[in-house]
């Protein structure tokens, strides 16, 4: 210990070292239950490329295992320190290095919070996408480490979409340049997509290119009350099988309706099993909601409410925001899931879930990125409770198993960290969990980086 935090202070200021057992503790792990976190030997924060490097080269040289860290609103315990490592917090390499109108693109640093970028972008007439519901604390490092999606993904896709270079800090310590500035690039393979999503497992991104779009005309939204969640996934399918292109399409099931209305007194009916949001940003939004609405009758909606402009929109948009929030008050704990399946499977994934939190007696409401399938199972339990923990763990792995048997995946945006690695076997088979390790090997040769996570 001694002699790690000696050769630390050779090459960072004092004020980037955090010793203190009570304060170290504080970075030990992200947002996600159920997942074991150790105490760090020390956290570091630096501020530039360089002290990075010097913070491998010391780690490479003791052999002290790194856990690289962005604001810890992660759920799958992809930051959780591991015992006597070293916590690399990126957060104060926090700067929008460029704003490029005319290449449309931003260059900033990993701490660089979603939201701050996102409103920077927008003076210069430009918009950065992908916003997933923390975006007003995440990072973009930790954003690309887990490959997060957000609201608007049904049209405008996932940060994988929109990182077009890197720069990475190996374990090393060497500094590799990924990717390109420019629109268009094949030139060699594309290295730059397998860190987006590698989970600080494969080498520390201090640095990124982000692809930028113009800036959308305000969106309108459209809300459908449907008598039952089936009902509201055949309207998702009607929605997509025409065409249409939503800028968001979420799905809040019923007992998530009447959460958030217990908490908010939103006014919603009790008969309501299911609401669907979906919004449109094109140059006649009203047009597409009036088209949208009237599939959603088709499809069994009792009312159908479309906004008339954008703070009615707002309005609308409260109660998906309040989910989580809302699930929170149900009981002491909660955990969440991020199934993705086929949209076509939609339907089956919630009614599934439905009887999964009937089997255990839990309460488990369901709010989905229905555009992309992109289930989240909020499983709802006393955390004093030991057998109502352990069936909120088991329920959990059941969500998961039937994701996959309905042809999906254990993780659609949030990533596998420690709560998900023994399911993401299962999901990619021996092959290419074979292929994953010896990727992991040839950057990481010692295993120093996030040891234990993803697989």
């Amino acid at each position: 210990m001694d002699d790690l935090l000696e050769r630390l202070r050779a090459g960072l200021p004092a004020e980037a070292l955090i010793t203190d057992p009570d304060v170290t503790a504080s970075y030990a792990h992200d947002m996600a239950s159920f997942c074991d976190a150790g105490a760090p030997a020390v956290v570091v924060l630096p501020r530039t490329v360089e002290q990075v490097q010097h913070v491998m080269r010391t780690a490479t040289a003791l052999r002290v295992p790194v856990v690289p860290q962005g604001a810890r609103t992660g759920l799958s315990g992809a930051a959780n320190a591991s015992d006597g490592c070293i916590v690399l917090s990126l957060v104060k390499m926090d700067r929008i290095l460029e704003i490029n109108p005319v290449d449309r693109i931003a260059v900033v640093e990993p701490g660089v919070i979603n939201a701050v970028l996102s409103r920077a972008v927008n003076e210069h007439g430009l918009y950065y996408p992908p916003d997933p519901s923390s975006w007003e604390m995440c990072t973009i490092g930790g954003n690309i480490g887990t490959a997060s999606g957000g609201l608007c993904c049904v049209k405008y896709g996932v940060t994988a979409e929109y990182v077009l270079g890197l720069e990475v800090v190996l374990a090393d310590g060497r500094l590799l340049t990924t990717g390109r500035r420019t629109a268009k690039g094949v030139a060699g393979y594309d290295l730059t997509r397998l860190f987006v999503g590698s989970e600080g497992s494969l080498g520390i991104v201090v640095g990124a290119v982000l692809a930028l779009k113009p800036q959308p005309p305000q969106q309108l939204v459209l809300a459908a009350e449907f008598p039952s969640a089936a009902a509201a996934c055949d309207a998702v399918c009607r929605i997509m099988e025409r065409g249409h292109t939503p800028s968001l399409l979420e799905l809040m099931d019923g007992t998530t309706v009447r959460a958030v209305n217990k908490m908010a007194h939103m006014g919603l009916p009790d008969s309501t099993e299911a609401l669907l949001l979906a919004a449109f940003d094109t140059t006649d939004p009203t047009a597409d909601l009036t088209a949208v609405g009237e599939l959603c009758t088709v499809a069994g909606a009792t009312e159908v409410v479309p906004a008339a402009d954008a703070a009615e929109s707002e309005l609308l948009l409260q109660a998906r925001r309040m989910s989580l929030t809302a699930l929170e008050t149900v009981k002491s704990a909660t955990m969440i899931d991020d199934v993705c399946v086929p949209r076509s499977r939609l339907g089956a994934m919630i009614e599934g879930t439905a009887a999964i939190a009937e089997k255990y007696d839990l309460t488990i409401g369901v709010c989905a990125h229905a555009g992309d399938g992109n289930t989240h199972p909020v499983v709802c339990f006393d955390h004093t409770d030991a057998d109502e923990s352990r069936r909120a763990r088991e329920s959990f792995d059941e969500i998961m198993a039937l994701g996959l048997e309905l042809g999906g995946t254990i993780t659609g945006e949030h990533g596998v960290g420690v709560l998900k690695k023994e399911w993401l076997a299962r999901e990619l088979g021996e092959v290419s969990v074979e292929m994953h390790r010896g990727i992991k090997a040839a950057f990481d040769p010692l295993g120093l980086l996030n040891p234990g996570k993803v697989f």
